[in-house]
């Protein structure tokens, strides 16, 4: 079975990816600030490059997976943070494992959303995340709400994901490169946002066509499938798992 490393791996969808894949049989290299195999803050440079170091340490050379789990909900603070561990710590950790993904014949699965998709999302601040400009980032960061952070994290995400993923070190070196987009889904992320008094009743009141939020383990079972030999011919992919809300949302665009 394959090893592979998950960021977030302490709670929500990082802790159940994990679970699920434990259960399958996978060597489980688990990322996060504390309780991790792991143990780094993806919030700034220096813990990014430990995280991996970390990672090549533990996997000798030969990673089987890679789960870019770990982030922060619109209501975190600083905002600038929001931007520099959603965005900036997923996309580090992806180019920096990229070459013992390579020599294991990996697959990696970066955690978008599908509030990246809501109309009114996207702003400067996406295309400061794709150039590589994490001080603008976080300057624009600072000014905007916490939800057009968020989402503009995740939007840079999925589209630093659908550029990379057919090119040659990636798809040409044998890695799939994929992402999930979950919608609300029952986490410690998702609670702190319900508890909030501003953004609470917004999401309790964003349509879920299914009805109710979603689970983890949901989460989970489709990152399992993304990483699998199953998807093999998925390449650069945006799985939606969150209810319906996408289509329900934009019926024709997809």
């Amino acid at each position: 079975m394959a090893t592979i490393a998950i960021t977030g791996s302490s709670s929500g969808i990082g802790a159940a990816t994990r679970e699920r894949l434990v259960r399958g049989g996978h060597r489980v290299l688990g990322i996060d600030l504390r309780n991790a195999d792991v143990e780094a803050d993806l919030a700034d440079e220096r813990g990014r490059l430990q995280a991996a170091a970390g990672v090549r340490d533990a996997c000798g050379g030969q990673l089987g997976g890679l789960v870019v789990c770990a982030g922060v909900g619109p209501q975190f603070e600083p905002k600038a943070s929001i931007v520099s561990i959603n965005y900036f710590g997923a996309q580090r950790l992806l180019a920096e494992l990229r070459e013992v993904l390579a020599a294991g014949g990996g697959a990696a699965v970066a955690v978008a959303s599908n509030s990246a998709t809501i109309p009114g999302m996207e702003t400067p601040l996406v295309e400061h995340c794709l150039t590589g400009d994490e001080a603008a980032a976080r300057a624009l960061a600072a000014e905007l709400m916490g939800q057009l952070v968020y989402a503009g994290s995740k939007l840079a995400l999925a589209r630093w994901v659908r550029r990379n993923a057919p090119r040659p070190e990636w798809a040409g070196a044998g890695v799939r490169l994929n992402a999930v987009a979950p919608g609300a889904v029952l986490t410690p992320l998702l609670q702190a946002g319900l508890d909030d008094p501003v953004l609470g009743q917004a999401i309790r009141d964003f349509p879920i066509p299914t009805g109710g939020f979603g689970k983890p383990e949901q989460i989970a079972a489709a990152i399992e499938l993304l990483l699998g030999p199953a998807a093999e011919f998925c390449c650069g992919s945006v799985l939606f798992v969150d209810g319906g809300t996408d289509a329900m949302l934009r019926p024709d665009t997809f």
